[in-house]
């Protein structure tokens, strides 16, 4: 138990790391990044922010939309529209009906174009509207480079990305249930259609998590994927890329080489708040263990929030104040602490003697100047 000087906003900093030079890379793509989505880590970028075609990765984004509109168990009527789309197909017929769910599948793990269209003119009523509500989500999830014309990436005057913007959208796709799950889908059968998964990375890297592939001849291979291990999660991305597989295995490693887990609160470690008027003169104040990963060159700092005292009665399980983590000046989380039993109040300090009067006085004391433990 750690009993120190506390105060309204008591400090204690603890220096965890020391600046390292970044790791160098390589691939063979045109523009790529490999991006912490949790922390906004770069790990890696080239040409990250110039736009360019990126075929079927598209569907990421035409994917969020839809679980932002529908339900997955909605049905949906196959337009005209979309069972004559050419390229990519999971061979929808004209009006016939199938749910959100079931076109997401045929969506992002066979990369339908049907599919793609059928659920933009279900969301908007034409494949025109739905590229307004593409363009919306993306800007609001702070893409400032893309520009999208079609749900399904065919190549079209205008319509681009970049590997930065991809980034941020696929972190967005992972962070829907339904969406991580069904990229994380190597193989499904829904009534008489199956489907399986374009994404190799599923069965040749363990920690990939998700991701879409893309290939057009103006966009060369695309790729989109997630990755996690020991806590950290990555998204890569690589346009125009003839060795994207290993490119993404290669940039993976090369991140998750780069970070180390850092203890914040070990098992049974607590802090000591005085207690006045109370039948025990401390009560501990604790939080459940807790560590996270940082890159090798992060700075960690601590700050513990507590008050000087605290009056009786305590119960236990109250907020007794916070833990504020900071990586390199900025907080990153921040852990709740509560105390860990109940404090009854002394009814003994209705007296008047001398005595309680002193003790009491010499927990106020205690409270303000604790004394060294």
């Amino acid at each position: 138990m750690r009993k120190a000087v506390l105060s309204v906003f008591a400090v204690f900093i603890c220096m965890l790391g020391l600046r390292l030079p970044a790791h160098a890379a390589d691939t063979s793509a045109q523009a790529a990044i490999l991006w912490n989505a949790e922390t906004g880590d770069v790990l890696y970028e080239l040409e990250a922010d110039t736009p360019l075609p990126i075929a079927s990765v598209t569907k990421l984004v035409t994917a969020l939309v839809t679980v932002q509109h529908c339900h997955p168990e909605e049905m949906v009527t196959v337009s005209p529209e979309a069972a004559y789309v050419e390229g990519s197909s999971i061979y929808l017929a004209e009006g016939e009906e199938l749910s959100v769910e079931t076109l997401l599948y045929g969506l992002l793990l066979e990369s339908g174009n049907d599919a793609a269209a059928a659920l933009a003119c279900h969301v908007s009523g034409s494949i025109e509207a739905f590229a307004e509500e593409m363009n919306e989500a993306a800007s609001e999830l702070g893409c400032t480079n893309s520009c999208f014309k079609n749900p399904h990436g065919l190549t079209e005057e205008g319509h681009v990305s970049t590997a930065r913007d991809l980034a941020r959208i696929m972190g967005a796709a992972m962070d829907e249930p339904l969406l991580a799950e069904i990229m994380a889908t190597e193989h499904i059968t829904i009534g008489d259609r199956s489907f399986e998964n374009h994404n190799r990375l599923l069965q040749l890297y363990d920690p990939v998590t998700g991701g879409k592939t893309g290939y057009t001849q103006a966009a060369g291979r695309t790729l989109v994927t997630s990755a996690e291990r020991n806590g950290v999660s990555l998204v890569c991305v690589t346009l125009n890329d003839g060795d994207d597989w290993n490119d993404h295995i290669a940039l993976y490693e090369e991140g998750f080489s780069r970070y180390r887990t850092v203890e914040i609160v070990g098992a049974g470690e607590s802090w000591s708040v005085p207690v006045i008027s109370g039948l025990r003169e401390y009560v501990s104040a604790e939080t459940e263990p807790f560590s996270m990963p940082v890159l090798d060159d992060d700075t960690v700092e601590i700050a513990v929030s507590l008050p000087m005292f605290v009056y009786a009665r305590v119960d236990e399980g109250d907020t007794a104040g916070f833990i504020s983590v900071y990586v390199n000046g900025e907080e990153r989380e921040r852990l709740w602490l509560s105390y860990s039993h109940s404090v009854e109040r002394d009814e003994s300090i209705l007296q008047t003697g001398t005595e309680t009067v002193l003790r009491r006085l010499k927990q106020m004391i205690w409270g303000i100047f604790p004394p060294e433990r």
